[in-house]
């Protein structure tokens, strides 16, 4: 199963809090990273979605990307 390394995301953002509701009714392990509170993390995440600012974007640690991804699209991802 692919895991996950972290997450980029915001807490205001509802995409975002129904990928981590989803993960964590899965108990599945993450590194939460909110972009609102680290400039350094905010720059990583816009260089991952070609200069904008998209939450969440998940990195998984076979190195993809899934990038404001539908409940399916993390299911399929993460094997569930």
């Amino acid at each position: 199963m692919t895991k996950i390394e972290l997450i980029y995301g915001t807490e205001w953002c509802g995409d975002c809090k129904r990928s981590k509701k989803l993960m964590d009714e899965h108990n599945i392990s993450y590194q939460w990273i909110d972009i609102d509170f680290d400039e350094e993390a905010r720059t990583k995440a816009a260089e991952l979605n070609g200069g904008k600012w998209k939450v969440p974007t998940i990195v998984f640690t076979d190195g993809s990307i899934l990038i404001e991804p539908s409940n399916e699209e993390l299911s399929k991802k993460l094997g569930l």
